[in-house]
C-alpha cells in the first residue's frame, strides 16, 4: 500500500526521541520524506488546483492588504504578490492525512514540551509565492502572546535548488551564535516554537513556492488572549455606544 510506511513509522518514537529534544535544544528541527512521493503528489495536487481556484476567483478584484496574522479565508500579503488562503480540511483525503499525522506527533509530544499544554490548533493555510523575487521580511509568529506555541510548515515544492530558486527559511534562533537555512524541499516537514525565541524570514523567491502551515496552540495561553480580546471589544462597543 502506498501508505504502509507512514503506518508503520512510530511517531510516538519519532515525537518524543526527535521532536522534543530538538525543539529544546535548538528550537526547530524538521522531517524528510514525511509522506512519501505518492501521498505527497497528492496534496500537492489538491494545492495547485485550491491555488488556480482562489486566483480565478480573485480577477477582477481589488486584493486587500492585511497583517500577518490573517482574518479572512483569503488574502495577499502586502510584502509582495503572496497569496495565502485556509483550507477546507474535508476537501481531500491525503490533506486530512498529512494533518492527522502533524495533529498525533505534537500530541505524543504531550508534556514534554515545557510550559506549553496543547489542545487544539488553528486551520490550515497555505502560502503561494509566485516566483517574481517576493519574499517575506523578518517577523515572530506570535509575538504578543495570542496563544501559538508551534509552527509546523509542510512544504510542497517538487525539485527545489535553492541556490537557483532562492526562497530559503531563514531562521534567527534567540541567544544563538548561529542561524539556520531551511530549504523549503517537497514532503518537509519544519517546527519550531512560534514566539520571540524564532524570528524567521522568507528569502526571495524564483519559482513558486507552496507552504502549509498550522499554528498549535498552548491552552492557557489562547485563552487569555481570547479573554483579553473579548474585553477589549466589549470596550470598544462601550465607547462607540458612549459617542
Amino acid at each position: 500500500m502506498p501508505l504502509g510506511h507512514i503506518m508503520r513509522l512510530d511517531l510516538e518514537k519519532i515525537a518524543l526521541e526527535y521532536i522534543v529534544p530538538c525543539l529544546h535544544e535548538i528550537g526547530f528541527c524538521y522531517l524528510d520524506n514525511f509522506l512519501g512521493e505518492v501521498v505527497g503528489d497528492c496534496v500537492l495536487e489538491r494545492v495547485k488546483q485550491l491555488d488556480r481556484a482562489q486566483r480565478g476567483g480573485l480577477r477582477g478584484h481589488q486584493l486587500p492588504l492585511v497583517s500577518h496574522r490573517p482574518a479572512g479565508p483569503v488574502l495577499r500579503e502586502p510584502a509582495g504578490q503572496i497569496l495565502s488562503w485556509f483550507l477546507n480540511e474535508e476537501g481531500c483525503e491525503a490533506i486530512s492525512f498529512l494533518l492527522s499525522l502533524i495533529d498525533r506527533l505534537v500530541l505524543y509530544c504531550g508534556s514534554r514540551l515545557g510550559k506549553y499544554y496543547v489542545k487544539e490548533r488553528s486551520k490550515a493555510m497555505v502560502a503561494c509565492y509566485p516566483g517574481n523575487g517576493t519574499g517575506y521580511v523578518r517577523h515572530v509568529d506570535n509575538p504578543n502572546g495570542d496563544g501559538r506555541c508551534i509552527t509546523c510548515i509542510y512544504y510542497l515544492n517538487k525539485n527545489w535548488d535553492a541556490k537557483l530558486h532562492g526562497g530559503v527559511l531563514r531562521i534567527f534562533p534567540e541567544g544563538k551564535s548561529f542561524i539556520a537555512d531551511v530549504e523549503p524541499i517537497f514532503d518537509r516537514l519544519l517546527f519550531f516554537w512560534s514566539d520571540r525565541r524564532n524570528p524567521h524570514e522568507v528569502q526571495p523567491s524564483y519559482a513558486t513556492r507552496y507552504a502549509m502551515t498550522v499554528w498549535y496552540f498552548d491552552a492557557e495561553e489562547r485563552a487569555e488572549a481570547k479573554k483579553k480580546f473579548r474585553n477589549l471589544t466589549r470596550k470598544t462597543e462601550s465607547a462607540l455606544t458612549e459617542d
